[in-house]
């Protein structure tokens, strides 16, 4: 979990250091180092984290198809940036920011799943 916070945390910045009239290289790049560690982490610890109430396989979700999708997504941005191909790194990134980080993050945080029920009823004590 801390890595996917990391992960959500430190993405926007990679974005934003490189948008707009003013930019900003080194943050840039620290961020997206930073964003992709996180982002590797989260991907591969997801494998130990089954699920055996939903519809599974072993304990494995369709939200596990996420880890390859992620893996690729991250392989594919990083022989864009070694063909010097920023669009297509650019593109890759944020498709996997908003799939990954927002789309994924927002599914696990439903009030049906085991996150949200901790965060809504546990922590927040919203029924």
């Amino acid at each position: 979990m801390t890595a996917a916070i990391g992960a959500v945390a430190t993405g926007p910045f990679a974005l934003w250091a490189r948008m707009g009239v003013t930019q900003r290289p080194r943050m840039h790049r620290a961020m997206g180092y930073a964003y992709i560690t996180f982002m590797l982490l989260a991907a591969f610890t997801s494998v130990f984290i089954r699920d055996f109430k939903l519809p599974n396989l072993h304990g494995f979700t369709l939200i596990h198809l996420l880890v390859p999708v992620t893996l690729v997504s991250l392989w594919v941005a990083f022989t864009a940036l070694l063909r010097r191909d920023f669009v297509t790194n650019r593109i890759t990134m944020q498709s996997l920011y908003v799939g990954a980080c927002l789309i994924a993050g927002g599914f696990t945080l439903l009030p049906s799943r085991y996150l949200g029920k901790l965060i809504w009823h546990e922590w927040l004590g919203w029924n």
